[in-house]
């Protein structure tokens, strides 16, 4: 016997399944709901894959939230083991140099979805219990030293609006331009003749002059590759907070190829900002070609973009698809054309991480700070590091000579 596409039971668990997303994060509401039934007459469950692409062509509206939908979908519709994996998913992961490929990952969110929706349909003859993993500690001290990985929906809203107001101070350096000041070191010939004519003869005071200080550029190369996907996302956020805080700070992302979103990330709206960028991103969560993508930066953008001693920020796991082939060259000349490098890797995170990929030893060399990024502590010892006067070692690059 076929199965009816317009049964109330199927009706009903299409809409659960709406609601599953819309915890998840998914903007889904009401109107997609009615057009997801609507898609579910038209093609019918007769076929597993046209039942999945109904849904998908009309819950979906942006790319980066396929994945999350396909792991909804193949959980919600088919999973036996659904309880003990989204537990699981709720549980910090501690991954290793192997096997993490085989383990089934769930993101925090969706796990967090499903038990919400699993306990209100056994509230009726199951025990509700509520687990608190923070216990003593307030709820912003623990999202401070969170990784962004296990975050749920409700979390990473919440990070979401801190990272709003998180600020990234550059020290102010000194320029070669100069200003009229009070007392200094520079005498001031012009203005002080200019005050001796107006003296009529009489002793005028000598005039100043010091050097202005300004904030050095900043400069941003962030990771979209698939290993970097889950933190890229969020680091997008805080690129949009100091995009829209400071002047001349640039953005640009790569994976197999280099794109510009400085002007995407201006627009005040963070969701139409981040909605552009991945409009105009074609190959997000896709490979990695570090030394390339540089090589490209290097010969478009340096020169207009590393003037006046800027500061860069490079944001990568360092595991490049070409194993590191041109890599040590290309961050040789970055380093030199900029007044600073930094590297953020979120593979720091690991107390047992160890440079053994071909593209981390390439790139290690040339960096002056190498820190990592996983977390709300990290961007602010982030903040507390670019305090700090610039410093680069006169024999850094002596082995390259």
């Amino acid at each position: 016997m076929t199965p009816d596409a317009r049964s109330p039971r199927l009706a009903e668990n299409v809409v659960h399944f709406v609601r599953i997303l819309r915890a998840a994060g998914l903007p889904v509401g009401p109107a997609r709901a009615l057009d997801a039934l609507a898609a579910v007459q038209a093609v019918g469950i007769e076929h597993r894959t046209d039942f999945r692409v109904a849904l998908c062509s009309v819950l979906v509206s942006r790319h980066d939230h396929l994945e999350l939908f396909e792991q909804a979908f193949d959980v919600f519709w088919r999973d036996p083991k659904l309880l003990e994996r989204m537990l699981a998913a709720l549980l910090p992961k501690i991954h290793g140099r192997v096997g993490d490929a085989q383990l089934p990952q769930l993101p925090a969110r969706l796990a967090q979805a499903l038990i919400h929706a699993q306990q209100s349909a056994d509230s009726d003859d199951a025990r509700e219990v509520e687990l608190d993993a923070a216990f003593t500690f307030s709820a912003r001290e623990v999202l401070q030293k969170k990784d962004f990985a296990t975050m749920t929906a409700e979390e990473l809203i919440e990070v979401h609006a801190m990272l709003a107001h998180l600020k990234l101070p550059l020290p102010q350096i000194a320029v070669r331009r100069t200003k009229a000041a009070a007392r200094g070191r520079t005498i001031d010939l012009r203005a002080t003749m200019r005050g001796m004519v107006g003296a009529a003869g009489a002793v005028a005071p000598l005039k100043f002059r010091t050097r202005r200080h300004q904030t050095p550029p900043l400069v941003v190369l962030c990771d979209i590759s698939g290993s970097m996907d889950r933190y890229a996302r969020m680091l997008l956020h805080f690129l949009h907070a100091i995009t829209n805080d400071r002047h001349r700070v640039h953005a640009l992302v790569f994976g197999t190829r280099l794109t510009n979103i400085t002007r995407h990330l201006k627009h005040r709206d963070v969701d139409v900002a981040l909605e552009r960028v991945t409009s105009a991103v074609a190959d997000w969560a896709g490979g990695t070609r570090i030394g390339a993508s540089l090589a490209e930066f290097n010969r478009k953008w340096s020169r207009r973009l590393l003037g006046q001693n800027a500061v860069v920020l490079l944001i990568s796991d360092g595991l490049d698809a070409d194993a590191g082939h041109g890599l040590d060259f290309e961050m040789e000349r970055l380093a030199k054309s900029c007044a600073r490098l930094v590297w953020l890797n979120p593979l720091l995170r690991y107390s047992g991480f160890e440079a053994r990929p071909a593209g981390i030893r390439a790139m290690l060399p040339y960096v002056d700070d190498f820190l990592p990024v996983h977390n709300l502590a990290s961007l602010k010892d982030l903040a507390g590091a670019l305090r700090a006067k610039p410093h680069r070692d006169e024999t850094m690059f002596a082995h390259a000579a």
